[in-house]
């Protein structure tokens, strides 16, 4: 009797762990196959935003002397380095920032304390777009540059803004 009982025992614990086996096996091949389909989602995705990016799409087109190719050539066809220049235009205009006075680009005087350019943004070879605030009130302004033939940079103000205070 006592071996029956083991023999049952035994048999019912192999039956079990065959059907745990069974089970398992299952859901991790369900796992691999949504890891697969996802991966294989993830995978097309990425080419679409590839594809995105070197076909120019507009969804994708950031301004920027970075990204431009023709504002670039134009550089190196004048014998400059376009990341040379970018540093050299930013420090120009973040140098004209003065402790007590406005900056003279911008053509906005500060209320709460002297206007200062804070970031600067060169879209190509003739234009950028700078913001300034005087710690309360800000706007942005768009500027065009030149580089005379001594390397020094000159700048027009084209257009510019101060967002309304609240």
């Amino acid at each position: 009797m006592k071996n029956k009982i083991l023999l049952y025992l035994f048999i019912f614990a192999a039956l079990f762990a065959i059907f745990i086996y069974v089970n398992d096996k299952k859901i991790l091949d369900d796992q691999i196959e949504k890891i697969v389909s996802l991966q294989k989602q993830l995978d097309e995705i990425e080419a679409e935003k590839e594809n995105a990016k070197t076909t120019g799409s507009e969804d994708f087109y950031d301004f920027s002397l970075k990204r431009n190719e023709p504002a670039i050539t134009y550089f190196e066809n004048m014998g400059l380095e376009a990341a040379e220049i970018e540093r050299k235009v930013q420090d120009v205009l973040i140098d004209m920032n003065k402790s007590s006075e406005d900056n003279k680009m911008v053509p906005f005087e500060g209320m709460s304390g002297p206007m200062r350019i804070n970031k600067v943004k060169l879209l190509n070879h003739k234009w950028l777009i700078a913001n300034f605030t005087d710690g309360e009130h800000w706007g942005e302004i768009l500027l065009k540059y030149y580089i005379n033939e001594d390397g020094s940079i000159e700048f027009e103000a084209l257009n510019s803004f101060l967002y309304p205070s609240e």
